[in-house]
């Protein structure tokens, strides 16, 4: 695991040294689960550490709770910024592709509430096919799903290795300003559906030996 900067803990991806692999059974079978910590600032992330889950082509990023929730008269924003170091090795070409997220909001009468999600590479945000972010009126109460196509070339370490970072900025706001009283106004990113226990972000990678 190699430390970028002081505040950056960096997640190895694609390291045959970390993950204890040839490049034959890199090249054949993927890659294993590997448990690593990905860095993170923001008021909105938990307590306790956040980690990357890296299996075969698909890093799921794993904590527990991102929500934001107002009563009237309140305006609540949270935030959570998260650093992923991409550590290609020399032979291969790597792709992010694609980041799956999704939640569930719920908005009185009055009430409004944001999403706001941008992707990075190299502290430089990355185009989307898709909108990464929504907003959600007075009455929706429902859930919601984003699967953001990345538009962002290869990263080419076929002569050498490639260090990088990649991120996710994401903000919720959630508005109570007129709201009746007694409700509230909630947004939050939830869990997807997996057996390695709580996922809030899942990005897929496109990686080919050269």
């Amino acid at each position: 695991m190699k430390i970028l900067t002081g505040i950056i803990s960096s997640l190895t991806l694609l390291s045959l040294n970390v993950l204890g692999l040839s490049q034959v059974q890199a090249q054949t079978q993927g890659f294993e689960f590997q448990n690593v910590p990905v860095s993170f600032t923001g008021n909105g992330c938990p307590p306790g550490q956040i980690q990357g889950v890296l299996n075969g082509d698909t890093l799921s990023i794993t904590f527990s709770a991102f929500e934001a929730k107002a009563s009237r008269p309140n305006v609540v924003s949270a935030s959570c910024n998260l650093r992923i170091g991409l550590n290609v090795p020399s032979g291969f070409n790597v792709q992010p592709i694609n980041v799956l997220y999704n939640g569930f909001a719920d908005v009185p009468t009055r009430g409004s509430a944001d999403l706001n999600v941008k992707i990075l590479f190299q502290g430089r945000e990355v185009p989307t096919t898709d909108n990464p972010n929504r907003t959600f009126p007075a009455g929706f109460s429902d859930v919601w799903s984003k699967d953001v196509g990345i538009v962002l070339n290869t990263i080419n370490a076929c002569s050498r290795p490639v260090s990088s970072v990649f991120g996710i900025n994401s903000t919720l706001t959630s508005r109570g300003t007129t709201i009746p009283r007694g409700q509230e106004t909630q947004l939050r990113i939830d869990t997807i559906d997996t057996t390695i226990g709580p996922v809030l972000f899942q990005v897929k990678f496109d990686f080919n030996p050269c």
